[in-house]
Order: C-alpha cells, then structure tokens, then sequence
C-alpha cells in the first residue's frame, strides 16, 4: 500500500529537525520520531538532541557563567568595589540554564505543529525498509512507513565499563548540565574536549576540579611535532595548541593529573567516590576521594535499537557509526543518515543542520547541492578559548609535504588583559599556510578571548581561498585581538623532514 509520509525522520537532533522543517516546507508530509533513553543516572530531557539539552547551549551557558566570575575579579582593577568574598550558587545557575533549554524543548515542538510535522514520541526500530515501528510511554505500538527515511539519533557518551563502579557511580555530560546541586569537588576523567571545557567551568565558579589525563589533550585538534633537519632529533617548534589551553587551565586552578589512569571507584560511608589510579611515569597506585566523578571517555552512535541489520544499513564495525555517500544515503535506497550518526563526519551541530536541510532540497526541491565538510571553524569552549578552522599543522604536512607548508605564529597580550594585569602567556595564533606564491591560507588556529567570534569571521575568507598576503592587505579592526591575525608576520620555520602519507 502506499506509505503513510513522503519522509519520516528518526531523531530530533538539530539535523533530523532541520531536515524535517525544511522538507515540510515544500509541502510534503512529514514525521519526526524523537526518544530519550534516560541515562544509567537516570536524567532524561526533551526534544532538541544533545547540543540543546546536553551539549553547546547549557556548556555555553556555563562557561559564561564562569567568564562573569573572572571579570568580578578584573572590575576591582578597573574601578568596581565589590564584597569579598563572591559565592557562586549553583542551583540559581542549573535552575536558569535549565529554564532556557525547556524553553527550547517547547519551541521545537511548536515549529514542528506550525510547519504541520507530526511528532511522535516513540523509541522506535525497523521492521522493513519503508516500515519503522515503536512504542509509546504508555506502551502503545505505533507503526509509521515513508517513502524516504532519516537516520539523526547522534550518539551517546560511553563510559569505561572496564573500571570497577565506573557504571554504578559516575557521571557523564548527559547528567552534569542537569544536576540541581554543586556537584562539589569533581573529577572529570579522560581529555576529551568536553572534559576540559566542563573542567574550565567548575573551575571558574569556584569548585576543586581534577582532571585526569592518560594521555594527549584534545586528540584530534592541532598537535604540532615535527624533526629537525639538522639533529634529527624530535621537538616541538613551539607549545602545541592544545598544551597551551592546559597550561591555562593549570595556572587558574584546574589541577592536572597526568600520566594517569583510574582503575576503581568506590563509594565511602560519607557518600564520598574514592578513586584509585595508577601513574604510568611514577608505576605508582594513588587514591583520593571526590563528590562527583565524570566520565568523558567519548561518544557512541545512538543505533541499538533501530534493527538497521534487518534493513541492511552497512555501519562501520569498529565505530558502529553509518556509511554514507556525499549525499548522504546509506546501503540501502530511500534510507539517508545525517549529523554524528554518519562515519567520517564533523560532530558539530552546524553541519549537521546544514546536512540535514541540504538532504531535504535534494529529495524534493530539485536540487544537487551537496554538503561541504572542508573547513569547517569550531571552537572548545575551555577558560582561555581555542577556535581553529581548515587543516591542523600535521594534517598539511601530510597533505602537501613539509617543504611546501609555512607556518607564522605569534604571542599577543588582549588590550582586555592589561589593566587586570592578567596572564597572557598562552594567547597564541598560528596560521598555516602553502609556501607556493600565492601561499593560500589552509588553517588558523586562535588560542585567546572570544575565539569563536574570532574565528567564525575568517573562516568565510579562508572558505574562499584566502591567501597570506591577502590577509597582510586587510586593515584589523583596533584594538581588538582579531586585530593581531592581521599582523602576523613571524614565520615558524622554513622546512623540516616529515613523512609524507599522501592526502
């Protein structure tokens, strides 16, 4: 018989939500099927996907929050009196950030209702190809069929099972932003970015954070290292972006345990997590006891229960994410997937809105856009922000060789800093560049104040193909700290060995 919607949308994320909206906006008739698994703690939350409930807008909202608490203690250097000491209150915070997520869990449902999209709040699998069915709250089986299908469930944050009462009794980033009390001295284990980024806020309202690290920070972003010419030695021409935003971090009274690894949590007669791990530099076993422990241990996509081995939709077996095409269909006709679900993707919710409405246009607005996923700017979100857009060091390296790339770099001081006297020994810019001519821009990575406004506006240049000297032509606006990627003239270095992987 003939199915029920033109196109059905599994997951109500910010890219199943665009697709819907944008779908419905050239009349068809559309469904978007959205359920929350509460988390091993217990938190649930409403329509929106991670970065509305659990992800960009309540950490956002929280290191905010923490940038007011260090500019109360630059307004004394600049002529505020204000009472010592100053409290934070984390409930006043919660209660607010909480306010405005359910604000935007109730708009998503009003612009589904006013584009005439039917929400169903169902957890649902398939059953056929063209043929998803579910279950209410209340228990009651829905059965939906469509004519086109959109896999945009995200994923979840995993936790290390293989650490005794990790499960029983810690945390992750899907339960902090919902937490109605302090969470009170906290250890945020393993570097990933949100750890560092949730690290940076507790630390900057004022409570004992500890981040345990057993390796590099923020894997994947720049990690400059390279080998001399001359010593065949390795070195690092200068602090790697990442170093830096700890090093930050450290110095404002984040406390850093490197090296390190937990191996047991324990819950104390005071209600108090004691966590034992191991030092791989020292070959020690050390223990302390924390409030809160948090588990960033990393995500895994959101498919356990959608049966897409019935189907036949091919995921990648190591990371369990979907394959798709440019266009974003999967094995199977008819059946697409957009936002972190999709192997080889960003996990970053402007792409996957951007996906997600272009995937639409092409099912039934004639078109053949595809998405770009090149340069895409992001930022971390951590005391001392770090934006960056286009190619890390390494990855141009790899792509056009070490004799073909130069790099300019430079330390600057924001005007902001200097009254406050406030340390700026890590606000660092790096650009990277072809050493052809034209030396077109490949990357920029931006370690000071409001990187992510810094970055989003030259993201657009580089998008376009922007070139150094270009770049060298534009008058900075002053005095700002964009300003300074004007000015940048120092060059890092001019050729080192590197192996060339191809690109």
């Amino acid at each position: 018989g003939k199915n029920e919607y033109d196109l059905l949308v599994v997951g109500g994320g910010s890219g199943g939500l665009a697709c819907a909206k944008e779908a419905a906006q050239f009349g068809r008739k559309v469904a978007v099927l959205d359920y929350v698994e509460p988390s091993p703690r217990g938190t649930t939350w409403g329509l929106g996907g991670t970065c509305v409930n659990v992800g960009c807008i309540p950490k956002k909202l929280m290191h905010q929050a923490a940038l007011l608490g260090s500019a109360l203690k630059d307004a004394q250097h600049y002529g505020w009196n204000i009472s010592q000491p100053v409290h934070h209150t984390w409930s006043v915070m919660a209660q607010g950030v909480q306010n405005y997520v359910k604000s935007l869990n109730w708009g998503h449902r009003v612009q589904l209702q006013d584009k005439k999209v039917k929400y169903f709040n169902i957890k649902g699998s398939f059953s056929d190809p063209h043929t998803v069915r579910g279950l209410t709250k209340a228990g009651k089986e829905t059965i939906v069929t469509a004519d086109n299908i959109v896999i945009a469930t995200g994923g979840r944050p995993k936790y290390p099972t293989h650490i005794a009462g990790a499960l029983e009794y810690g945390i992750t980033s899907d339960d902090l932003f919902w937490l109605k009390e302090s969470p009170g001295k906290t250890l945020p284990s393993f570097i990933l970015y949100v750890s560092l980024e949730c690290a940076g806020f507790l630390t900057g309202i004022g409570l004992d954070t500890t981040v345990m690290m057993r390796s590099i920070p923020l894997r994947g972003f720049d990690q400059a290292s390279h080998i001399s010419k001359k010593k065949q030695i390795c070195f690092t021409t200068q602090q790697q972006m990442a170093s830096l935003v700890t090093e930050h971090m450290e110095s404002y009274g984040t406390k850093f345990l490197k090296r390190c690894f937990p191996t047991k949590v324990e819950k104390l007669r005071s209600n108090r997590l004691q966590v034992t791990w191991k030092n791989a530099d020292l070959n020690t076993e050390e223990t302390d006891s924390f409030d809160t422990v948090m588990w960033a241990v990393g995500r895994v996509p959101d498919t356990k229960t959608l049966n897409l081995e019935t189907v036949g939709v091919k995921t990648n077996s190591e990371t369990g994410k979907i394959i798709v095409d440019a266009t974003e269909a999967t094995s199977v006709p008819h059946i697409y997937a957009v936002g972190d679900i999709t192997e080889g993707r960003p996990e970053l919710t402007p792409t996957a809105i951007a996906a997600g409405k272009l995937l639409a246009q092409r099912l039934f607005g004639q078109s053949s856009e595809l998405m770009d996923y090149d340069n895409v700017p992001t930022t971390v979100f951590t005391p001392l922000e770090y934006g960056c857009v286009g190619l890390s060091e390494e990855a141009a390296v790899q792509c056009h060789g070490s004799d073909n790339i130069e790099v300019y770099h430079a330390y600057y001081k924001p005007l902001e800093f200097t009254v406050a006297e406030r340390d700026a020994a890590q606000c660092y810019m790096k650009m990277v560049c072809l050493r052809e001519r034209e030396q077109r821009i490949l990357g920029l990575h931006f370690i000071g104040p409001n990187a992510g406004e810094v970055i989003q506006g030259f993201a657009l240049g580089i998008k376009c193909g922007a070139t150094y000297p270009q770049l060298m032509k534009t008058v900075g606006i002053h005095p700002t700290c964009a300003e300074e990627v004007t000015k940048l003239r120092i060059t890092k270095r001019s050729g080192l060995d590197a192996t060339v992987t191809g690109c």
